[in-house]
């Protein structure tokens, strides 16, 4: 009897969570599927939830429109630099204050978290002056450089930080019993045992530059250096309207791909986030 009730209770939290999950999965839904249909479908009510003819005509001018190939292709390994630099650099600052024990360095964390208080917004102009006169505008490079030492990157060092200080001390001890120095313990002890830190930093930082917005409009001009959501602003008429179902096919193949990063890596997303914050 009491294994039936067992059952009956999952499939009605079951139930409530497939309820509760309409909001956030229906937009992408009527995303993906309006990028099927005819314009004049796309705003029809009721919505249709799946297209009476699906067509792939917008997909095919997505390319023709712009050259969405190499901007994807931007996207992609601007995104791929910023969180491998931005994993160098937090995992070796954040080990920097958890471990090493030097003086003012209370101060000098408090120092760095105040970069997350500063809006970008803030800062876009003199960093627009200063890659002008480096000759660096309309290049890739301030998208790289700004996320890897800017407010990601501090948050990044953030969440490495705290998991570092969780990690039990005797295993420092052990490495310098076996001769280990100082990088080296954090090569070989201390990096391998924060994968799930390093995970959830990768997604995070991974997400803010895939969807970095302001920067790209700022510092690029040429359409073949755009990144994604630069791009997806270039779908309109000659009049200025919106093309639908072009944007939204554009739309569907930038985030269609995030989706599923984020569903195979949630494990590790989850057990990072689980990880850090324990201790002060």
């Amino acid at each position: 009897m009491s294994r039936d009730l067992s059952t009956r209770t999952k499939l009605v939290l079951y139930g409530v969570l497939m309820v509760l999950a309409i909001p956030f999965v229906f937009p992408t839904w009527w995303m993906v599927t309006s990028s099927l249909k005819p314009v004049a479908d796309i705003f029809a009510f009721p919505p249709q939830l799946w297209p009476s003819s699906p067509r792939v005509e917008a997909y095919q001018r997505v390319f023709e429109l712009q050259p969405f190939g190499q901007q994807y292709l931007n996207s992609v390994y601007i995104s791929v630099l910023v969180t491998a630099g931005t994993l160098v650099v937090a995992a070796l600052a954040g080990y920097a204050f958890a471990r090493i024990r030097f003086r003012g360095q209370n101060l000098l964390f408090l120092v760095v978290l105040a970069g997350l208080l500063i809006p970008s917004e803030v800062t876009i102009v003199p960093l627009f002056q200063m890659f002008f006169k480096l000759g660096l505008v309309d290049t890739h490079w301030p998208l790289i450089l700004v996320p890897i030492f800017g407010a990601p990157s501090v948050m990044a060092t953030f969440i490495m930080r705290q998991f570092f200080i969780a990690l039990p001390g005797e295993l420092e001890e052990a490495a310098r019993v076996d001769g280990l120095g100082r990088f080296a313990t954090f090569w070989k002890i201390a990096l391998p045992l924060s994968r799930p830190a390093l995970g959830a930093v990768a997604i995070f930082t991974f997400l803010h530059s895939w969807n970095l917005y302001l920067e790209p409009i700022v510092f690029l001009s040429s359409p073949e250096k755009f990144t994604l959501p630069q791009a997806l602003t270039q779908f309109v008429d000659a009049y200025g309207g919106p093309m639908w179902d072009v944007q939204l096919a554009a739309a569907s193949m930038t985030a269609l791909p995030v989706l599923v990063v984020f569903v195979i890596a949630q494990k590790q997303f989850v057990e990072g986030l689980a990880h850090t914050g324990l201790k002060g």
